[in-house]
């Protein structure tokens, strides 16, 4: 698969995810993603991108400004 940004080759990588939700920063740290080699850009599949989503509204309620879970604790 090539990056859609420059074409590049893509790897994988876990990666970290950050989100500011309602004045809420939410840190998702150990992505599975996809990370091009060639400019960088990080690019997740579909499955992940549904745990990203599912993660960031389960925490937007919480009562903190910041959030830093990891993915794979919130995956089973």
């Amino acid at each position: 698969m090539n990056c859609f940004m420059c074409k590049g080759s893509l790897f994988d990588e876990l990666t970290t995810f950050m989100v500011d939700i309602d004045n809420c920063i939410i840190i998702v740290k150990n992505v599975p993603s996809q990370v091009c080699d060639q400019c960088g850009e990080v690019s997740y599949n579909n499955e992940v991108t549904k745990k990203l989503e599912s993660i960031a509204n389960s925490l937007r309620m919480s009562i903190t400004e910041i959030a830093v879970v990891s993915y794979m604790d919130k995956v089973a």
